[in-house]
């Protein structure tokens, strides 16, 4: 059987990029074996789950490129993707293992049990709470609130062998009888997730190394149920420069942040696969090598430290390289970043003609919108301090000369424009930098751009000309 794997996020807010990376790991071995991914939405926690978040997930999935061979909006033959509409399969599990003696009703309330939590406090400070087995022989059923508990065993152990970190074994008296159901019956994350991955016939669960204690107790419910568990693997932390558990407080976390940072989706991918995968000294990746390249033996078992700025510095190389973002992904990319600035219509073939002067120094597309704006603004946004600076009188004077110049070109192309250019210069004894930031500020009104006779050929000769009139107070 090839094998199937699933990212299962819990839809109560944004796609974190640590959800990002569980997600791409999985979707990266099913890609390369030609397994199936599956997408499944965890939201039995009714408080937290909307149907925003939900959205959120799936639009960050689909513009990241990790697409799912079953799940919602796909179907698969293994529905509901959605555990808020699987309770009733949920339901008749706890029955059958109640029924065989394997979990139990517990009455405890709350306040019970938060009572004997601090009592083991005032004892022992450094004591973690175990459910003492209160409701676990109990027999009556009054009609009161419950929960379902799994009844643990108490001796031996309860091991298997993950994926990254090896062989791991539990003691079962470090155990408790975990809850299976709330009062409100819905089920928890073990029974939930054991169920769903051996009803959706999962072979392979990779996660977080923060679920690696849940192992354990699913084991238990797989062997309980009669049921073969996947392999699993778990995956090590991506943490902050203090070598805490990322969160907001420490970076931009969610997905859409660095979509509207400028980042593209391979470059996203690229950084987040570092974290915990490597493939020698290779930092860059496209989407196609690390299909290509991905496996388990190169999965390590370090946390790793969130870095932003060698994050940018791999956006920002995914963005020079054309091998990694064409010319036609380039420039539909950099469209939503122009429309953002007031440009939602450009002329598509100067839009790529433009971005060869940008690529090798806008490094993000919230940069390269920002230098290609003034090739489609007429006329151009005008940097006040740079127009004092440089259009003066005697530059309007000069630059009046240099636009009979270049009327006078007919080869509109880099080197005879520069050629003559720089002939005039001399021929007036002065150096390009009395007349070279006047030019570029008339065509651009800007003081930094890219090369001044590639601006002039992508603007083209009638609108170089109009640009040059003007500043040189003209019509």
């Amino acid at each position: 059987m090839k094998p199937r794997l699933r990212f299962a996020p819990s839809p109560s807010g944004y796609l974190h990029i640590g959800g990002v990376r569980t997600a791409l790991f999985n979707w990266l071995w099913a890609r390369k074996t030609g397994g199936k991914f599956i997408l499944r939405v965890e939201d039995t926690d009714q408080e937290r789950s909307s149907i925003d978040s939900v959205r959120a997930i799936l639009d960050s999935l689909k513009w990241l490129g990790i697409d799912w061979d079953e799940g919602p909006e796909v179907g698969g033959d293994f529905g509901s993707y959605f555990q808020s509409e699987r309770k009733p399969l949920y339901r008749s599990i706890t029955d059958r293992l109640i029924s065989e003696g394997k979990a139990y009703r517990c009455y405890c309330t709350k306040e019970e049990l938060d009572a004997q939590r601090e009592a083991l406090k005032a004892r022992n400070p450094k004591a973690a709470f175990v459910y003492p087995g209160t409701c676990r022989n109990r027999t009556d059923q009054p009609d009161l609130p419950y929960v379902i508990r799994f009844k643990s065993p108490t001796e031996g152990s309860t091991d298997f062998t993950d994926k990254v970190f090896g062989h791991i074994s539990t003691p079962n008296k470090a155990q408790q009888d975990f809850v299976l159901v709330r009062t409100d019956g819905y089920p928890l994350y073990n029974l939930a997730a054991t169920v769903d991955d051996h009803e959706m016939q999962m072979t392979f669960v990779a996660r977080g190394r923060d679920h690696i204690g849940n192992t354990p107790q699913q084991i238990l419910l797989y062997r309980a149920l009669g049921w073969d568990p996947p392999e699993f693997a778990h995956l090590p932390m991506m943490l902050n420069s203090k070598g805490e558990k990322l969160s907001k407080r420490h970076a931009a976390v969610s997905t859409q942040d660095y979509k509207d940072k400028g980042y593209t989706p391979a470059a996203v991918l690229n950084y987040l696969v570092r974290f915990g995968w490597s493939f020698g000294d290779k930092e860059i990746f496209s989407r196609e090598e690390l299909v290509e390249l991905f496996d388990w033996d190169r999965v390590n078992k370090s946390d790793g430290k969130f870095d932003e700025k060698k994050f940018a510095d791999v956006a920002f190389e995914h963005l020079k390289q054309p091998a990694l973002t064409s010319l036609e992904q380039y420039a539909e990319w950099t469209k939503p970043f122009l429309a953002a600035r007031g440009l939602p219509s450009v002329d598509d073939a100067l839009l790529r003609e433009a971005i060869a002067g940008v690529r090798d120094r806008a490094r993000t597309l919230v940069d390269a919108a920002n230098d290609l704006d003034f090739y489609f603004r007429e006329p151009p946004e005008a940097d006040e301090k740079a127009v004092a600076k440089f259009i003066t009188a005697e530059s309007k004077s000069r630059l009046a000369a240099i636009t009979t110049l270049f009327e006078g070109q007919n080869d509109w192309q880099v080197a005879p424009l520069e050629a003559a250019f720089k002939a005039w210069v001399e021929s007036q004894g002065l150096q390009l930098k009395d007349v070279a930031q006047p030019l570029r500020v008339a065509l651009t009104g800007r003081s930094a751009s890219p090369p001044l006779f590639d601006v002039m050929v992508v603007l083209g000769r009638d609108l170089s000309l109009t640009r040059l009139r003007r500043a040189a107070g003209g019509a």
